[in-house]
């Protein structure tokens, strides 16, 4: 079956130019396919669209009908092309940005504004959760990602280093004592994160291979990491988190850093993950480019951070 697109576009460049010649002429077809797309189209409608005379052509009451919608059609395809070419090129339309709570208050949402004065033509939604998100099935255009990255079809471009530190408050190590080995640990209450196999509710994982498990246990757990921060002040037990979340505590010494006998485990760091598509909007590229420069060097959490 030929083209219905190109059938229609056939059958406006006749009409305009009133010629099959013409038209083929106009269009860099034969003749002869120019009347195949023609003779397809009125056998596929039922309907005769063309008086034929060797002088000239006349449209049937079906063919002016359908020339008008040919016409319509044509116009909202240009149209919707031109729009596609223009989301590829410009950025525009809304971008959906999903990001962690803890991270995205702190390192995303200061800087997100500055990217969107750049860009008058773009509305950005952000998302702060937690949980694993769909981008495809949730519609997200775009997902901040931390920890180990795992095999996925999703596009992942690295934004940043990321580390993890175990620390206390200070009443809590005057209390209890500071433990020097990772088999220290399990004669401590540990404040557990619930969503994260690395520093889990009842064990932690060491070494940069991560091949290291300690189990743990405590008072608290919690599937946020300001939660367990915020327990962690209160002298509720120890805190293994990323150093993002510690990093003003530990400045201000309400936390104090821990070294133990084994490094904490290796994360990959902090990435831009996005849907694979063979050429991504031009406003996820825009922002992932943004956050790259954002975050070029020394991440801001780690600049004078004291500690281990």
């Amino acid at each position: 079956m030929l083209d219905r697109v190109t059938g229609m576009q056939v059958f406006v460049r006749v009409v305009s130019l009133g010629s099959f010649s013409a038209a083929a002429r106009s269009l860099g077809l034969s003749q002869t396919m120019v009347t195949k797309h023609i003779t397809a189209l009125e056998e596929r409608l039922g309907v005769t669209l063309l008086h034929r005379t060797t002088r000239r052509l006349n449209l049937t009451e079906a063919g002016r009908r359908y020339l008008q919608s040919s016409e319509r059609i044509l116009a909202e395809i240009e149209e919707a092309e031109t729009l596609a070419v223009a989301d590829r090129v410009e950025p525009r339309g809304t971008l959906r940005i999903n990001v962690p709570l803890a991270f995205g208050m702190r390192e995303i949402a200061p800087i997100l504004p500055r990217f969107a004065a750049r860009h008058p033509k773009l509305t950005v939604d952000l998302g702060l959760a937690d949980r694993m998100v769909d981008l495809i099935e949730e519609r997200w255009d775009l997902a901040i990602r931390i920890g180990r990255m795992a095999d996925s079809s999703l596009v992942a471009r690295k934004l940043a280093p990321l580390r993890l530190m175990v620390c206390a408050s200070p009443a809590y190590l005057q209390e209890h004592g500071t433990p020097k080995t990772v088999d220290d640990l399990r004669r401590h209450s540990c404040l557990g994160y619930m969503l994260s196999a690395a520093t889990s509710a009842d064990r932690w994982l060491f070494g940069k291979d991560g091949k290291m498990s300690v189990p743990i246990s405590g008072r608290f757990r919690a599937d946020n990491g300001d939660a367990l921060r915020l327990a962690a002040l209160e002298g509720l037990g120890l805190i293994y988190q990323p150093t993002f979340l510690l990093a003003d505590d530990l400045r201000d010494g309400r936390l104090r850093a821990v070294t133990l006998d084994k490094p904490p485990v290796t994360f990959d760091g902090v990435f831009a993950v996005y849907p694979a598509e063979r050429h991504p909007p031009a406003k996820v590229r825009a922002c992932i480019d943004f956050l790259v420069e954002a975050f070029r060097g020394e991440p801001p959490w780690e600049r004078d951070l004291p500690g281990a």
